[in-house]
């Protein structure tokens, strides 16, 4: 048997598909007398495509991902799902109209009018190798791509098997997908490196299919059928390394390699520990199956080291949606010892310590998604985040003095949040600026499948649609919509425009002014050393002298309460008489000059340890100051802190 799986766009580019390089070994290793191979057709596509328009790799990335909750990339493919290269056109541009620039809309409109000829291309392609069996992906916006090619394949051979899976096919939207496409002879929904096997195996023998878990097939009428889920993930042990052979030298051929560096995708681990016991509210992330399972660190570490040697890569993309902390012990000292110096990129939990961010960035984890979303504690409670706004901040603290790059987004639109909880954290974003910024503006909270908002409406969301572009997209009723779909429109909840707007613009100038921001502490044991270069603050250069100031800045390198400040600094300094007011005008004071961040009646200091560059920089600073001032210097009466006049 010859199994072709086909990666339509808007795959990512820059790198191999996991869940194809999944199955094509699993295909090879566990069906006898059966191969795989994997049709690239998202790199068919940029060469395509640029012979006729002006497209780029950012182009590409924007419909692949940036424009997701707008579905435009899926749009784009809906001309070849119907075969009408005027598809909805005016339905999409009337929608899109105050969305999209002018740019983007004429792109996205040509784009649609011409892709029916790339899926004609493909889909004889396909047709051409001969398969028996023809597997489609589809993820993100993959679904209207992966549609259209399965549909005219089908017209041109109907004797092919065709097959689809994936995130976008899990749970009742693979139900949905094959009951309103009947040209997908199959559907497996849920984890595919055991029912996909298991499809190939009764097809080859012609056994009954009703056996296999979450399988999708029809009747002798025609009619669709759904097998029950698998009621339990698959253990670890079961889940295979991918092979990756092909991708590489077709990247390598394509006018890709010239917008991307490839990376390699690794996997270590399925669902997450923290949402077994506390699923945040808007995350759909898991789909099915929440439950946390991590390769043992021994095949992990093999798997690393294989497809680095294999491919000659260092660059990873780690897909699991938590870290494993075990790995921190036992897989991540192995990769430091290595020698390879890697560079990968993985998600973990926000309230890590130093020590254990320091391990990730020897380790070349070096760019990390901590998954902060807000910084304010009662809105992080209402997500059931299980960290304060404090603990981000000090993640985004120790982030850049360990050298990893944080990659965060902040969220809002949750139910019962209020400008309350924004205004104090607007106020202080100018304070941060030295940190990393959100990747963009914030956004509000999409209702997505399988998130507690989507199926608690008690939690404040209901009367749920699909959202607009899939009306648009589709030609079926919104009931079928809602089956297919992922992300639901409804009513806004949380903060209103006044306070969006504010939030916004102190995300804007941040992300403007943070290449220029920086903020660094040196401790020197009697003395510590602040240097500051910050638009909104106008000291450049101090340092904290009393002792039992000393002891409280200490303290703050982990979110403290001004009782818990006073009874830790007093049992370190013996002979201090600072009360409760007077820690509180000193936190006052620290806040005034954007040392501090404060939430939820917690404090955290902001300042990263320095780098040899900055304190090569202080006495240069200190100079330039008592130039540019009188001599003498001005103390904050009882402070500690002296600051160049």
């Amino acid at each position: 048997m010859r199994v072709l799986l086909v990666n339509m766009p808007w795959s990512p580019i820059d790198l191999p598909s996991l869940a194809l390089g999944i199955l094509k070994r699993s295909v090879d290793e566990r069906v006898p007398g059966a191969s795989a191979e994997v049709l690239h057709a998202n790199l068919a596509f940029t060469d395509w495509i640029t012979e006729r328009t002006e497209f780029t790799g950012d182009d590409y990335e924007y419909y692949a991902l940036s424009s997701y909750f707008m579905g435009c990339g899926d749009w784009v493919f809906s001309s070849a799902l119907y075969d009408d290269p005027q598809w909805r056109d005016e339905e999409f541009t009337a929608s899109m109209a105050g969305k999209l620039k002018a740019s983007r809309m004429k792109m996205t409109r040509e784009l649609h009018r011409i892709v029916p000829e790339f899926v004609e291309m493909i889909a004889r392609q396909v047709v051409a190798s001969e398969p028996d069996v023809v597997g489609f992906t589809s993820t993100f916006q993959q679904n209207t791509a992966a549609l259209a090619c399965a549909r005219r394949v089908k017209q041109l051979a109907p004797h092919l098997v065709t097959v689809m899976g994936g995130a976008n096919c899990d749970g009742e939207q693979g139900t949905a997908v094959h009951r309103n496409f009947p040209f997908v002879d199959h559907v497996v929904r849920g984890e595919g490196e055991a029912a996909f096997p298991a499809l190939l195996t009764a097809l080859t023998e012609k056994t009954p299919l009703d056996d296999i878990p979450g399988l999708c097939h029809r009747d002798a009428a025609g009619n669709s059928v759904a097998n029950p889920m698998a009621t339990r993930p698959l253990p670890p042990a079961t889940i295979l390394p991918p092979d990756y052979s092909g991708y590489f030298e077709r990247l390598g051929a394509s006018v890709a390699r010239n917008w991307v560096e490839p990376k390699l995708v690794v996997e270590g681990a399925r669902g997450c520990w923290w949402g077994e016991k506390h699923h945040c509210t808007f995350c759909g992330l898991n789909g099915s199956f929440m439950e946390f399972r991590s390769k043992s660190p021994d095949t992990f570490y093999e798997e690393i080291m294989d497809l680095a040697r294999r491919h000659r890569v260092l660059d990873m993309y780690v897909v699991d949606n938590i870290l494993d902390m075990r790995y921190l012990t036992t897989v991540l000292p192995r990769i430091i010892d290595s020698g390879y110096d890697l560079r990968l990129h993985i998600e973990i939990k926000a309230n890590m310590k130093r020590s254990q961010l320091r391990t990730l960035a020897d380790a070349g984890l070096i760019y990390v998604q901590p998954g902060i979303e807000s910084l304010n504690s009662r809105v992080l409670d209402l997500m059931d985040k299980g960290v304060s706004g404090c603990q981000n901040v000090r993640m985004l603290r120790d982030g850049a003095e360990t050298g990893l790059s944080v990659a965060w987004n902040y969220l809002h639109g949750f139910p019962g949040e209020s400008a309350e909880d924004y205004d104090p954290v607007i106020a202080q974003i100018p304070a941060l600026e030295h940190l990393d910024p959100p990747v963009d503006l914030s956004a509000r909270i999409a209702i997505e499948r399988f998130s507690p908002y989507f199926e608690r409406p008690e939690l404040g969301f209901t009367g749920l649609r699909p959202e607009e572009h899939y009306r648009f997209t589709y030609d079926l009723p919104e009931e079928e919509l809602y089956g297919m779909a992922y992300v639901f429109e409804a009513p806004a909840r949380g903060i209103e425009e006044p306070t969006v707007k504010a939030l916004n613009s102190a995300l804007a100038d941040w992300r403007k002014h943070h290449t220029d921001a920086r903020l660094t502490h040196d401790d020197h044991g009697d003395r510590i050393v602040l240097v500051s270069r910050r638009r909104t603050f106008s000291w450049r250069a101090m340092e904290l002298t009393d002792p039992f100031e000393l002891a409280v800045f200490r303290l703050l390198d982990q979110p403290h309460s001004v009782q818990a400040l006073l009874r830790k600094a007093t049992a370190k300094v013996s002979d201090a008489t600072v009360g409760e007011a007077g820690v509180q005008e000193l936190l006052d004071s620290w806040l005034a000059l954007g040392i501090v961040f404060s939430d939820a009646g917690q404090y955290v200091h902001i300042a990263p340890a320095a780098v040899n560059e900055d304190l090569l920089r202080l006495d240069f600073m200190r100079h330039i100051h008592a130039e540019e001032a009188a001599p003498a210097s001005v103390a904050t009466e009882g402070s500690g802190v002296r600051e160049p006049a």
